[in-house]
């Protein structure tokens, strides 16, 4: 009978460590996997405020963006509307002066190279002040200009040409001041005369105008870690 009893205690104790043991490892096991969702809960926390900072930030700027299209918007119109324009030209008129504001900004410094272009409007030029035009030369560098097409930060590009014209000093003289009183920018390098008398001479003229690539507006995303 004793030891009938000795054995059941036992028993009783086996079975009481044994589910200690289970409870022990239970509750360590709940507590790990707490303590991993709480982390991984108050990651996610954190990563959602980051969001929703960076969307609040994007959502001012755009709003502040919104204001200054509409300012930008009243200001190019005014400037547009001007009459008479910037140089003093008819806002309508079809005149080497005349034109809107924006036309003659334009004209003053192309977002594109266009040599060609430049070519007829240096024609216009020399035949509105008398002269004859014995030669227009330069280098139409259009193929490796296209490379510049736009750029984030646009600066202001030389196109070098050289003029050779025929007429009176005075003439010549009348050129070189439009030149110098051009909308659009040109520099004269060297200006070489030669002739029999200041009614006959020969004008060589070496310069250079510019042209400025479109700015380049990229509209780009953010990854928020």
């Amino acid at each position: 009978m004793a030891r009938t009893t000795a054995f059941t205690k036992r028993s009783l104790i086996n079975k009481a460590n044994s589910t200690m043991v289970i409870a022990t490892t239970v509750a360590a096991f709940a507590l790990m996997f707490a303590l991993v969702a709480g982390k991984s809960l108050a990651s996610q926390m954190s990563y959602q405020n980051r969001v929703i900072g960076a969307k609040k930030t994007a959502l001012n700027r755009l709003k502040g963006d919104l204001a200054a299209r509409t300012t930008l918007k009243n200001s190019y119109d005014s400037f547009v509307a001007q009459n008479p324009n910037v140089v003093g030209g008819d806002r309508n008129g079809t005149g080497s002066k005349d034109g809107d504001n924006a036309k003659i900004v334009l004209d003053a410094l192309p977002s594109k190279y266009d040599f060609p272009a430049l070519t007829t409007s240096l024609e216009k030029l020399i035949t509105e002040q008398n002269l004859k035009i014995v030669g227009i030369t330069g280098t139409d560098d259009e193929a490796n200009q296209s490379a510049n097409a736009t750029s984030p930060n646009p600066e202001p590009i030389a196109m070098p040409f050289q003029v050779q014209v025929n007429g009176s000093y005075q003439s010549v003289q009348n050129l070189v001041n439009t030149l110098l009183s051009s909308t659009r920018p040109f520099q004269i390098q060297t200006l070489e005369l030669s002739g029999p008398d200041a009614s006959n001479l020969i004008a060589n003229i070496t310069a250079q105008t510019f042209y400025q690539p479109e700015k380049d507006l990229k509209i780009t995303s953010q990854v928020v870690k």
